[in-house]
């Protein structure tokens, strides 16, 4: 396969790492560089990974499916392209997935600012304060570490917008690729999707989320016509 099928591949399976890190992005209270880095870490670690256990999966059982290979490919590209397509239509799907890790909490930005279980008369910092006290709340609050960065949840939420590589790695035996040159680029390309998305997330809000997995189901789909339409022609 040519640089530029690797490539779109690559984009492809990014797309829903995009729209997670995207979500985290408007959650952020302030935008810290050493938040984004370490999320676009451990995105594009586990979105590189995956494909190579997938990969290691589907060489060993290629031998029994070899006649009906491009089928199966083209079945599993499918199915997860349209899931993106679903998705896309599919509203706050990520922010169910957030909830479901117990990532609803304050320091998520799911509840207004200044109401972190205290009133704002309650809190230590607050108190005897008026308003001034409010704004040193605040800026307690902005400097909180998210609780979607604690390496439980992070590890979590990073295997579970990855799982989906799993699948496409299936594939590659199908493509005869060079797996460590299509796992590192997608890693690569993972990281620098997920860093700018965000970067976008925090200053433009998730309106990009949307457009991102359609793109990424289209690209998909592509992909396992492609190869089904070379092995019939």
């Amino acid at each position: 396969m040519s640089f530029f099928g690797l490539l779109l591949i690559a984009i492809g399976v990014s797309a829903d790492a995009f729209a997670v890190a995207l979500t985290l992005g408007v959650k952020m209270r302030e935008f810290i560089w050493k938040y984004a880095l370490v999320i676009a870490l451990f995105f594009g670690g586990f979105q590189a990974l995956m494909p190579l256990i997938g990969w290691a999966l589907g060489s060993s059982f290629l031998e029994y499916i070899a006649a009906f290979d491009h089928w199966v490919a083209f079945a599993l590209l499918a199915i997860i392209g349209g899931k993106m397509l679903w998705e896309a239509f599919e509203p706050d799907h990520v922010e169910e997935r957030l909830c479901a890790l117990h990532l609803d909490s304050p320091d998520c930005d799911c509840e207004p600012a200044g109401t972190s279980g205290h009133e704002s008369g309650d809190h230590p910092l607050t108190q005897g304060g008026g308003g001034t006290a409010l704004i040193v709340e605040n800026q307690v609050k902005i400097r909180t570490k998210p609780a979607f960065l604690a390496l439980g949840p992070l590890t979590m939420l990073a295997i579970a917008e990855s799982i989906d590589a799993l699948a496409v790695g299936i594939t590659f035996p199908v493509y005869d690729i060079n797996v460590w040159a299509a796992i590192s680029l997608i890693g690569v390309v993972t990281f620098a999707i997920s860093l700018a998305a965000v970067a976008i997330g925090h200053r433009l809000g998730s309106r990009f989320s949307k457009p991102a997995e359609i793109i990424g189901g289209l690209i998909l789909i592509g992909l396992g016509l492609q190869v089904l339409f070379e092995h019939l022609g």
